[in-house]
């Protein structure tokens, strides 16, 4: 068991906490939160992964002599709030499997499969990486269990909005009205157009996708949403920066392809997103504008 007394933080969490007074309050409860964890699940929890990530607490842990699982001790996110029951969903189905969980305060605590060697996809080349997303999302797109937990894309959509504005209020807009109004307009309105609704994972990427022994590469980390599964295609594009800039519409049009969506709706999608993300990513505003609908 990790010494409560000298309790090892990631890197990424420690700086993320350092811009939240909530999150860096939750971190002060993570020492004892991990040994009742540990106690619960009966545990024997090695040093956290690093850096890590910025809202969670991730480390390799083994029962008895057993070592294949990972303890994930999350700060509660709107985003992430239903990690578990998209996993539980998924079943270990292009996705790792989920052994337990428990909710309590601003604490989400997971157990879950470990991806052994655990490399991400992003040591592979882009287009390689191309193939293994589509791949995954196609398998990953379903309609869940009748009484799900999921909700809609169109709530986070009209947040993320919602704080856009208020990012464009606050003197942060890199684009004209104009643009801007467009991009986010149909940011809210796009959602309730999709001809077909799934589970969504939308926040895949290659930094989420690990190298297993169970399965070539698995998803981590999913954000479970209900809604257009064009939107799905996104994040990957973002992470493909270099790409991105040099043809948006070709790698849009790669990705829909791959995955058998409407090329010109995905480029609506990517339209959108790249004016939601512009004032915090000024490079994507100019990636809006070189692909502004006709």
């Amino acid at each position: 068991m990790v010494p409560v007394d000298d309790f090892p933080m990631p890197r990424n969490l420690i700086e993320s906490a350092e811009q939240d007074d909530r999150q860096r309050t939750w971190i002060a409860t993570l020492p004892e939160t991990v040994k009742q964890m540990a106690q619960r699940w009966s545990l024997d929890v090695d040093e956290p992964f690093q850096p890590g990530g910025q809202t969670a607490w991730v480390a390799p842990v083994r029962v008895g002599a057993t070592s294949n699982l990972v303890l994930k001790v999350a700060w509660r996110h709107t985003e992430g709030a239903h990690e578990a029951d998209g996993l539980r969903e998924w079943d270990g189905q292009g996705a790792v499997r989920l052994s337990a969980s428990t909710e309590f305060d601003d604490t989400i605590a997971l157990l879950i499969e470990r991806c052994v060697p655990g490399t991400t996809l992003a040591t592979v080349p882009e287009p390689e990486q191309d193939v293994v997303v589509a791949t995954l999302l196609s398998r990953l797109w379903r309609e869940p269990a009748l009484g799900h937990r999921f909700r809609p894309l169109l709530e986070m959509c009209e947040q993320w909005a919602d704080g856009f504005e208020r990012k464009v209020a606050a003197g942060r807009g890199v684009l004209d009205r104009g643009l801007a109004r467009a991009g986010i307009t149909l940011f809210r309105t796009l959602p309730a157009t999709a001809e077909r609704t799934v589970l969504l994972c939308t926040d895949l990427h290659a930094g989420n996708i690990l190298a297993a022994e169970r399965e070539p590469w698995l998803v981590i980390d999913p954000k479970p949403y209900i809604g257009d599964p064009t939107y799905d295609a996104l994040q990957h594009m973002l992470n493909c920066d270099k790409r991105l800039r040099a043809d948006p519409r070709s790698l849009a049009l790669r990705m829909a392809d791959l995955l058998g969506l409407d090329g010109e709706r995905l480029l609506l999608w990517l339209f959108a997103r790249c004016v939601q993300e512009s004032p915090d990513w000024p490079t994507l505003g100019e990636v809006a504008r070189r692909i502004v609908p006709t």
